[in-house]
């Protein structure tokens, strides 16, 4: 961090807030060599999907998106212009989902060439999960259901070629000066437009369990999105449906490398994926 605030002539902003990081990013405050805000992110982690951050914010140059300032991407560093705290869990349930699905449509543009393709990540995704045992906690015809359904869009062209931002929930979209939200965080991928609404679906659990309506909270979600968006519906159901259950599928999978059983937790979230995908379909 030393380093790049010197080669890059910032100071860091006292006045501003506190250091933040995520699962595997570090993002801090600074002042720009003209005294302007501004926020410098260095990527940590070495997933794959966040090796292209910086060619998905360069394409969308500040369009419905955080405005990238500056970028090393050997070294993971992003300067990006200074956002605030605010993200859209302050807003209702599906107001959130309205204004994300505003931002998809801003965002979904042609995808720039150096992608990687969604379904390749799928592809690779999906392998493990035809071996998993009948016994497993998951019912076996959804997980028959959906290798099904990703061999149909796998073959599909529409199933690349836009820029997906593929990780957009309300904790990834924050309040902006310049415009009131604004999309963060971006795991680029070329892909479908449709297998966007999944993460909106699986966060602010807590509060949708405390209303006690799982069902209708879902569907209501769902719809939000793919009538904000102009989605067509069953294509984003089925990319729902492949989604999730690999979702669930990665809690086996990680217990399995840990050489554990599943714990309360891996339960819930597994139980949290079947009840998602059930309600999109009922």
């Amino acid at each position: 961090m030393a380093e790049l605030l010197e080669e890059w002539d910032l100071t860091l902003d006292p006045a501003g807030d506190h250091a933040m990081h995520g699962f595997g990013s570090w993002v801090l405050p600074v002042h720009d060599r003209d005294g302007e805000p501004a926020a410098l992110k260095v990527t940590i982690d070495t997933e794959d999907e966040t090796e292209h951050e910086h060619l998905a914010l360069q394409r969308w140059a500040g369009e419905g998106a955080v405005r990238l300032l500056r970028a090393d991407p050997h070294r993971r560093a992003l300067l990006l212009e200074r956002l605030h705290r605010r993200d859209l869990s302050s807003l209702g349930y599906v107001e959130s989902a309205e204004v994300v699905g505003g931002l998809y449509r801003r965002l979904h543009v042609p995808a720039p060439p150096q992608l990687r393709t969604f379904t390749s990540y799928v592809e690779r995704w999906t392998g493990p999960l035809a071996g998993l045992p009948r016994d497993a906690p998951i019912p076996h015809r959804l997980v028959e259901q959906a290798l099904a359904t990703y061999r149909d869009l796998a073959t599909d062209p529409a199933s690349t070629g836009t820029l997906m931002h593929h990780d957009l929930h309300d904790f990834n979209g924050l309040a902006g000066d310049r415009e009131p939200w604004l999309a963060i965080d971006p795991q680029a991928m070329s892909g479908d437009v449709h297998a966007e609404p999944a993460p909106m679906l699986w966060n602010r659990w807590d509060e949708v369990t405390a209303r006690g309506r799982i069902r209708d909270d879902v569907r209501d979600r769902f719809f939000a999105l793919v009538d904000t968006a102009e989605l067509d519906e069953d294509r984003a159901r089925a990319w729902v449906v492949v989604r999730l259950v690999l979702n669930a599928y990665w809690a086996i999978e990680d217990a399995q490398k840990q050489g554990r059983g599943l714990t309360a937790d891996d339960r819930e979230w597994i139980t949290r994926c079947i009840t998602i995908v059930k309600a999109v379909q009922d």
